[in-house]
């Protein structure tokens, strides 16, 4: 791991201004609203032509930003002590890689790069666990499990990877930066919605008649969010830490979608090989139409292994606390509900 703890980050003062970068999303409109109820003065970014649901009754500054286009970091990150490095573009599918590594990488050193130049004091980075190792036994992995390039499937995760490895150089160089490694995150706010919450949704809607056996860490948005905030108080500079809550597989994270849901939950458990030639031909028409396949051989691939983590060392030198799975579904699930998007 890089990084000594020798950038300390000097007294915190309430109201400092932080930016955070990919508030319209996910778990970026989640950790503005942490840092604003901690007090903390915030500005938020959002790529032009996005959608700013999420922005809605937050009391931050919006200023415009696109990741792929540098020439507007200056501006944004003027006045700014803190940044929250969020944005990504994360699909599991793309006709391109092309397009994401401009956002995830490029984007990602040049923003980091500009921060430097602005004075900015601390950055916390979010990377992904999909930047990390995985354990051959299924066990839970942690920030030490060694790293092989088989881990990395797919354009995506091969993208975090890169991205924070270049993170990792600027904070050996000197810059103050904590790295958070989310699992898994559920919960409200899901506007897209993610991946993770369209499957949630088709099972609460009663359309997953089936599942594979891998597993995955579910973590609410909201203890993502104040891990962040956490980082940022008292990470070490150039460490990473986890942040996930409760490993679960995949059945059973069903299992319980549907029991919240009034649903029956789905039963037929399917092996993953017969699916690949499936997978194949929906990638073939996606090439066609544009439009994302519901399955893809990469995402069969991960499947294979179990998205198994460890958040100790968060919870151990961070103080994060995160809640039970179910807490996190529950309050997916009432959100979506809220906003219509299942009866």
């Amino acid at each position: 791991m890089a990084g000594t703890g020798c950038c300390k980050l000097g007294e915190l003062v309430l109201g400092d201004r932080a930016l955070v970068t990919g508030a319209t999303g996910f778990v970026g409109a989640a950790v503005a609203r942490t840092l604003i109820a901690a007090g903390y003065t915030v500005r938020v970014t959002a790529r032009p032509g996005s959608d700013t649901r999420n922005l809605n009754g937050l009391d931050a500054e919006t200023v415009p930003l696109d990741l792929a286009a540098p020439t507007g970091f200056a501006s944004a990150l003027t006045g700014c002590r803190y940044l929250f490095h969020v944005a990504a573009d994360y699909r599991l599918w793309v006709p391109d890689e092309t397009a994401m590594r401009l956002v995830n990488v490029d984007g990602t050193k040049s923003l980091l790069r500009a921060a430097a130049a602005a004075g900015v004091e601390r950055t916390v980075y979010t990377s992904s666990v999909a930047a990390l190792g995985l354990t051959g036994d299924g066990t839970p992995a942690d920030e030490y499990t060694p790293i092989l390039a088989a881990h990395h499937v797919g354009a995506y995760k091969q993208s975090k990877y890169d991205a924070e490895q270049a993170v990792r150089m600027l904070a050996e160089d000197g810059q103050n930066i904590v790295i958070v490694n989310p699992t898994t995150p559920v919960g409200p706010g899901d506007v897209k919605p993610t991946p993770t919450g369209q499957m949630i949704l088709d099972a609460a809607r009663g359309k997953m008649p089936a599942y594979v056996n891998t597993g995955l860490n579910i973590v609410h948005v909201d203890d993502v969010a104040q891990g962040h905030l956490l980082a940022l108080e008292k990470g070490i500079a150039g460490q990473a830490y986890i942040l996930g809550a409760e490993n679960m597989m995949l059945g059973d994270i069903f299992r319980m979608v549907a029991m919240q849901a009034g649903r029956r939950p789905p039963l037929v458990r399917l092996p993953i090989a017969p699916l690949v030639p499936l997978a194949w031909a929906m990638e073939q028409v996606a090439a066609r139409t544009g439009k994302t396949p519901l399955m893809t051989r990469d995402v069969l691939k991960m499947a294979r292994k179990k998205m198994f983590f460890s958040s100790a060392r968060a919870r151990r030198e961070l103080g994060y606390a995160p809640r039970p799975a179910a807490m996190a579904i529950r309050d997916a699930l009432a959100w979506a509900r809220k906003e219509g998007m299942f009866p």
